[in-house]
């Protein structure tokens, strides 16, 4: 029987509520795939900062090294210096275990969730790749003179070339995946996005894109700066297969990724080092004012839950999970994927649990 350690995090505001529902549905989903799952809980967050003063210790991201994957709630609390939290946990786990692809998967699962007129789960399956641990992330600046007129905030962003080169060589094996997933004929796509008219040493990017794909012909290949990939994301999404872009512009364009297809409440990300560490999590943050209401959609962690499943090698169990999402969603018995569902937070995790045990 195949054995995996996962670490959890609950984190701050709905993480908690969110994760345990999650984690049903990955013990049921292990009962009937037939592996063991030992979970190990990790108590850092804003409540645990709080009350003992420490962050993320290194012990624990040592510890994490050695874990089959990590599963993230969500991180942030309101009566904690903004960011300090989110960058001890989340940048820790992204930078400590080189985590260096931000995996996101913009899917509609049913047609009355999406806000665009007249597109259907047809027209948005697409994933976008995001570089992880360089550009504006990579933390380089400082402030001078705070709080007075003279005040100067500077900030680097560093792109290296084999950061690059890793991330858009793991974007056409993912673009290549989906192309063999669908079976149909349809070859495999990639748009590489970046700013490089305008920020020119962005240039790098679009270099190592010809450069590396060069080594990838089989894969259609095309390129748009970042304006124009909104734009084009709202008006024709179904003009993306797959996406590889910068760190920034990684973030900024899977939050819109999110609303196309659906909302927040379904979004979940995975930060991978591909073949090594893994770390898993709704994308939706801890929205403090739902905390403990019992009413936060669970769907995003449940949805991270299937992604760290297919990380894993359990791709009968990851499809479960995306099944199971999807007919829940499309016959409406989940209305929304938000907190005004009329759902309880933990009656959609035992919905989704008693739909993965019937359909086994």
């Amino acid at each position: 029987m195949k054995h995996y350690q996962i670490g959890v995090i609950g984190g701050d505001g709905i993480g908690p509520e969110v994760a345990t529902e999650g984690l049903k549905a990955l013990e049921a989903i292990a009962e009937i795939d037939g592996f063991r799952v030992d979970l190990v809980d990790y108590p850092y967050g804003g409540e645990h900062y709080m009350q003992t003063g420490e962050l993320v210790p290194e012990s624990a991201i040592d510890e994490w090294r050695e874990l089959d994957a990590v599963f993230l709630g969500a991180i942030g609390h309101p009566d904690v210096e903004t960011g300090l939290i989110e960058r001890a946990v989340i940048l820790g786990l992204r930078f400590g275990l080189d985590l260096y692809i931000n995996l996101r998967p913009v899917k509609l699962y049913a047609e009355h969730l999406c806000p665009l007129k007249d597109k259907a789960p047809a027209d948005i399956d697409f994933t976008v790749v995001r570089e992880n641990t360089e550009g504006i992330y990579a933390q380089i600046g400082g402030i001078l003179k705070k709080g007075t007129p003279d005040e100067v905030a500077t900030v680097t962003g560093v792109f290296t070339r084999k950061g690059i080169d890793r991330t858009i060589r793991h974007a056409f094996e993912v673009a290549r995946a989906r192309a063999a997933a669908r079976n149909d004929g349809s070859p495999a796509r990639l748009t590489m996005v970046d700013k490089a008219n305008a920020i020119r040493p962005q240039d790098i990017w679009t270099r190592a894109f010809a450069e590396v794909g060069a080594e990838y012909p089989d894969v259609e290949q095309d390129h748009a700066y970042v304006d124009a990939c909104c734009m084009w994301m709202v008006k024709n999404p179904e003009w993306f297969d797959t996406i590889v872009t910068t760190n920034l512009f990684g973030d900024i364009i899977t939050d819109l990724g999110a609303m196309i297809q659906g909302g927040m409440g379904i979004a979940a990300s995975g930060n991978i080092h591909p073949g090594k560490h893994g770390m898993f999590e709704p994308i939706h943050g801890s929205a403090p004012k739902y905390t403990g209401k019992n009413v936060a959609n669970p769907l995003g962690a449940i949805a991270a839950v299937g992604m760290m499943l297919d990380f894993l090698g359990e791709a009968r169990a990851a499809a479960r999970v995306d099944s199971t999402i999807a007919s829940l969603l499309a016959s409406r018995q989940i209305p929304s994927v938000d907190a005004r569902s009329g759902l309880s937070t933990a009656q959609i995790g035992a919905m989704v649990v008693e739909s993965i045990r019937r359909d086994a």
